[in-house]
C-alpha cells in the first residue's frame, strides 16, 4: 500500500496515542469498567448477583481493552505511515478481530471447562453467536468512536501548533526590524573606533539570526537555548555597556536538558527593553535556575522597575503568551509561566519538567 495519503486525506499519517505508554493504559482500564458498570446495569440484574456480574464483565472488558492497546501498540509505527482512511480501516479491522478473537477463546474455554470439568453453567457463555456477535458489533462501535475521537483531537493539536507557531514568525517579525536597526547603528559606531569588535558584533548577530531562523528544529538543549540568549547579551552589551548587567545562575539545570526553542532570549530582551533601558544607571537581570524535589525546572527572570513604570509595553504580553502556549504544547499539563509584577521588580518564571536528550523522541 502507498504510503502517501490518497485523495481526500490531509497528506498526514494517522495519529495514534502511544498506547505504550502509561496514561493512555490507565484510561483504557477506566474505560473498561465505566463500560462494564453501564452493561451491568442495563442487564437488570438481580441485587444478589449484580456485584457478581459487574466483576465478570468489567474483567472481560479489561482483557479485551489491555490486549487491544497491547495490538495498537505493535501496529503504531506502521498505521503512522499509512494514509488516514487505510490506518484507520486496519486499526478498526484490529480492533474488532481482537475482540472477536478473544471471545471465541472465552467460549470455547467455557465449553471445554463445563463438558470436561463439569463446571457449573452462568460463569462461561453458553450460546456461542449470541455472544460473540454482541461483543463484535460494540467494539466496531465503540471502536469507531474512540479512532474517530482520537483524530479529531489530533486535528485539534495540530491546529494549536499551527497557531504557537505562527505566533513565533509574528514574534520574530515583530522584534527583527528594531532590533536589527539598534544593532547595526551600534557596529556602524565600532567599525571606526573599534574594528576587531565591530566584527565580532557582525559574527554574534549572524550566529542568532541563524538561530532564530532554525524553526524546524523545534527542540534544543538547554545549553543551546542559553547560548543563543548570551549572544543576544552581547550585542545589547555593545549598545548598553556598563548599564546593562546580567548574573547567570544556571549551574544547579541539566544542561543536556531539552526545550522549545527562544525561551530565554524573548524573555531577557524584555527585561532589557522593559527594565534596564527606562533606567538611567541601567540594573541588574537575574536568570536563576532550580530544579525541584519532582525534578521540574524552574528558570527565573527578574528585572528592576523604575518606580510607577509600567512593566509592559506594546508587545510584552504578546511574548509571554507565545512562551507559555509552547510550553504547553511541549509538557501538557505540567508547565507553567508565573509572572510576579511588584513595585521594583518583574519576575517571570518558567517550570516544566526536566526531558533529556535521550528521550527527544518520546518528548516530542
Amino acid at each position: 500500500m502507498a504510503d502517501t495519503a490518497s485523495a481526500g486525506d490531509d497528506g498526514r499519517g494517522f495519529d495514534l496515542p502511544d498506547f505504550c505508554a502509561a496514561r493512555p493504559v490507565l484510561a483504557i482500564v477506566l474505560i473498561a469498567v465505566l463500560l462494564g458498570l453501564v452493561l451491568t446495569l442495563a442487564r437488570q440484574t438481580e441485587y444478589g448477583v449484580f456485584w457478581a456480574d459487574l466483576a465478570r464483565t468489567s474483567m472481560y472488558l479489561l482483557w479485551n481493552g489491555l490486549l487491544c492497546a497491547a495490538v495498537l501498540c505493535r501496529a503504531r509505527s506502521w498505521l503512522a505511515h499509512r494514509s488516514l482512511r487505510v490506518a484507520s480501516a486496519v486499526a478498526l479491522a484490529l480492533l474488532v478481530g481482537t475482540v472477536v478473537c478473544v471471545a471465541e477463546i472465552v467460549y470455547w474455554f467455557g465449553v471445554f471447562w463445563s463438558e470436561r470439568l463439569g463446571m457449573l453453567g452462568g460463569v462461561f457463555p453458553q450460546a456461542h453467536w449470541s455472544f460473540v456477535l454482541p461483543g463484535s458489533l460494540i467494539a466496531a462501535i465503540v471502536g469507531a468512536l474512540a479512532l474517530r475521537y482520537f483524530y479529531v483531537a489530533s486535528q485539534w493539536r495540530r491546529s494549536v501548533e499551527l497557531e504557537a507557531r505562527s505566533r513565533v514568525m509574528a514574534l520574530q517579525a515583530r522584534i527583527r526590524p528594531h532590533f536589527l536597526f539598534n544593532s547595526m547603528n551600534t557596529i556602524a559606531s565600532l567599525t571606526r573606533s573599534d574594528p576587531a569588535r565591530a566584527e565580532e558584533a557582525i559574527e554574534d548577530l549572524c550566529d542568532l539570526f541563524r538561530a532564530s531562523l532554525s524553526e524546524a528544529r523545534g527542540w534544543i538543549t538547554l545549553r543551546e537555548e542559553i547560548d543563543i540568549a548570551q549572544t543576544y547579551q552581547r550585542i545589547e552589551q555593545l549598545r548598553l555597556g556598563r548599564r546593562l548587567q546580567v548574573d547567570w545562575r544556571l549551574d544547579r539545570l541539566p544542561l543536556r536538558a531539552l526545550v522549545p526553542g527562544l525561551l530565554l532570549q524573548p524573555l531577557l530582551e524584555n527585561a532589557i527593553g522593559h527594565g534596564i533601558e527606562p533606567l538611567p544607571e541601567g540594573g541588574i537581570v537575574e536568570i536563576i535556575g532550580s530544579i525541584g524535589s519532582d525534578e521540574r525546572l524552574a528558570i527565573d527572570v527578574t528585572n528592576p522597575k523604575a518606580d510607577g513604570a509600567r512593566s509592559a509595553r506594546a508587545g510584552h504580553g504578546m511574548a509571554l503568551d507565545n512562551i507559555r502556549e509552547r510550553l504547553a504544547l511541549a509538557y501538557p499539563g505540567r508547565s507553567s509561566v508565573t509572572v510576579t509584577d511588584g513595585p521594583s521588580q518583574y519576575r517571570v518564571r518558567l517550570e516544566f519538567p526536566a526531558v533529556l536528550a535521550e528521550n527527544a523522541t518520546a518528548a516530542a
